[in-house]
């Protein structure tokens, strides 16, 4: 007699996963310079979804922009000459795609925050004059959901990266022949 219960694997010949479940990630430089190769890139990928609307596009390569310069900035990726940012693509369920950057750690200068957010104790004219931080105040804007998780969740794990993700709900299309 087992002890674990033994469950028949998928046949996947007969349930394949969906198509467009996951693309490939993508690595980049941890270079600001690679942002416009980061937003052609997601424009590219983001074509096998033809259901997207144009705007929902341009929302979500927007963002993955500022989320890559956020990770090039307030990260290793940033700082080391090897640096790298990793983005991810995925639509974990119909109708929602998730989209996220992993950069490389905790910067080693303690000038700059390691945690992603949007600046909370600014006035109104601080905001009116800054030059920066608006990003993931756009981000959190435009997405459904967003968020942030160390890498690995492990105490002693602490500063080894950050994964950024923002999740966009598609519109749903309307019926094709109607309703009674």
């Amino acid at each position: 007699m087992a002890i674990v219960p033994h469950t028949p694997a998928l046949n996947h010949t007969n349930n394949p996963p969906p198509a467009e479940s996951r693309w490939e990630c993508r690595v980049y430089p941890g270079q600001l310079s690679q942002t416009s190769q980061v937003r052609a890139d997601l424009d590219t990928d983001l074509t096998r979804l033809l259901t997207l609307p144009g705007e929902v596009r341009e929302e979500m390569v927007l963002c993955v922009s500022e989320m890559f310069a956020n990770a090039c900035e307030h990260s290793r990726s940033g700082q080391d000459p090897e640096g790298r940012v990793v983005r991810t693509l995925e639509a974990p369920v119909p109708g929602l795609v998730r989209v996220s950057i992993i950069d490389d750690g905790t910067r080693t200068d303690a000038a700059v925050d390691a945690v992603p957010g949007v600046p909370r104790r600014r006035t109104r004219q601080d905001w009116e004059q800054a030059e920066r931080g608006r990003g993931l105040l756009m981000v959190g804007h435009l997405a459904s959901r967003w968020g942030f998780r160390p890498v690995l969740d492990f105490p002693f794990c602490e500063g080894l990266g950050t994964v950024i993700w923002a999740e966009f709900t598609l519109p749903i299309p309307a019926a094709a022949g109607g309703t009674r």
